[in-house]
């Protein structure tokens, strides 16, 4: 998994899961009185909160993040993972808060006497890491603060012109030695004209636009995960450009950029705003 794609909601719902494991190890009741000896159970000791408050928070934190590192979103009974996430870190926090008000389960209620034990240091801790997990997962799409990149991009030493790639692999032009910007690489097998690539002589498709005659490709990262629609037009995504990863602007068509992505694929970013560039 990529971790430069997650964003600062992700790094929130993560910092949360990694509150209520160790919450989940802490004392499950507290007691008046109780002499210091007494070894209270922790919140492992009492199987509804394991399911419903520690298990599912768990399980909530991983579909989030799994569901951000995936190219194109995942369904699963009709909803993306992300939603089931965010749908999971509910029923927990809810879990969660109604174990707070009743920690003993309703033993408490036996016979003539209400008295019981209350919640613990634990149980405390996990509503509160289950009630910032629940926000954080239902707040990350409509804040644009906690959709930025939770780790940001490399900046690359410099761009290559078009066609060519990084010794280190698409995606990290920082790695390897550099053609200087705007220079051009030797002569290539097969080449027509000597100190260019094969590629920079293609003639475009009838109908395609043609590249800005002032333009050079950069390498360019975008601020928050935005789509990647067809050449031709088309209103489906093709792919999903996340924050982090840094990737080949090799044409200009107006304010769009034509992007290329890791697997070869080309596409259009219409919304170019915010992108930082190598």
């Amino acid at each position: 998994m990529n971790i430069r794609s997650l964003t600062r909601g992700d790094g929130v719902v993560i910092g949360a899961a990694v509150l209520l494991f160790i919450a989940s190890f802490l004392d499950l009741y507290s007691i008046d009185g109780a002499p210091d000896g007494l070894d209270l159970p922790s919140l492992w000791g009492s199987g509804p909160v394991v399911l419903s408050v520690v298990l599912a928070g768990l399980i909530a934190a991983a579909l989030v993040v799994v569901a951000r590192s995936q190219p194109q979103p995942r369904k699963v009974a009709g909803l993306e993972l992300g939603q089931l996430g965010a749908a999971f870190a509910l029923f927990a926090a809810w879990s969660a808060l109604g174990n707070i008000f009743d920690p003993a389960g309703g033993v408490d209620n036996i016979g003539d006497s209400s008295d019981g034990p209350s919640a613990g240091t634990g149980l405390i801790l996990a509503l509160i890491a289950t009630v910032v997990m629940a926000a954080a997962a239902l707040a990350t799409p409509l804040v644009p603060a906690l959709r930025g990149a939770l780790l940001p991009a490399p900046r690359p030493a410099q761009p290559q012109p078009y066609g060519g790639q990084p010794q280190g692999g698409y995606g990290y032009p920082g790695a390897g030695a550099q053609s200087p910007y705007g220079g051009q690489p030797g002569p290539q097998p097969g080449s027509p004209y000597p100190g260019q690539p094969q590629q920079a002589h293609q003639t475009p498709a009838p109908g395609q636009a043609q590249p800005a005659a002032d333009f050079s490709p950069f390498w360019f990262a975008v601020p928050v995960p935005r789509p990647l629609f067809a050449e031709d037009g088309s209103p489906t995504p093709i792919a999903e450009l996340a924050p982090g990863t840094w990737y080949l602007a090799v044409e200009q068509r107006g304010p769009a950029l034509v992007a290329q992505t890791q697997d070869g694929r080309r596409g259009v970013l219409q919304d170019t705003s915010g992108i930082q560039r190598g």
